[in-house]
């Protein structure tokens, strides 16, 4: 089941990404650390009511921010439609246990049909470079690489921004 995610739900996101980082680290991907996810990213969601959360028999499994919100970040990359109604994908997380079950494609199919269902005009979104899993799992929706941002507290490598026309 997806839904909207509470207050008290965030300190079992906080586990399940730090479970996903340190399952990253042994795959020598450095893409979350010790600064990121951390606890406000979540609680802004949360105070926009963006963030949702996926259980499994009552039990949280992972987490997607569908915003409304472009980060600064995003300003230089040549998006394929105007910044003016786009949903962004940020902190899609599955609990390692539970990954390579389809409860990612899951939670994309919930943001890209909210997307629809509200007339936005397409899906946005960054994922890390070195993360060819994440990488393929994009490009296999339709998503469509557009250019690069950094993030330097995470990696020293670029994040791919990515664009869903729908």
């Amino acid at each position: 089941m997806i839904r909207k995610a509470t207050l008290k739900d965030i300190d079992k996101l906080l586990e399940i990404t730090k479970a996903c980082a340190a399952s990253m680290v042994v795959k020598n991907i450095y893409q979350w650390n010790e600064f990121y996810p951390n606890k406000q990213p979540f609680l802004k969601d949360f105070e926009r009511s963006e963030l949702y959360i996926i259980e499994l028999e009552n039990t949280i499994i992972g987490c997607i921010t569908i915003s409304t919100f472009m980060d600064e970040e995003y300003i230089p990359i040549s998006w394929l439609t105007p910044n003016l109604n786009n949903i962004y994908i940020h902190r899609l997380a599955i609990h390692p246990n539970e990954q390579g079950k389809g409860y990612a494609q899951k939670l994309m199919d919930y943001a890209e049909h909210y997307a629809k269902k509200n007339n936005f005009t397409s899906v946005r979104l960054d994922t890390f470079s070195q993360n060819a899993k994440n990488l393929k799992f994009y490009e296999l929706r339709g998503y469509k690489r557009l250019g690069e941002i950094y993030f330097p507290k995470q990696s020293k490598h670029p994040f791919y921004c990515y664009e869903l026309i729908l």
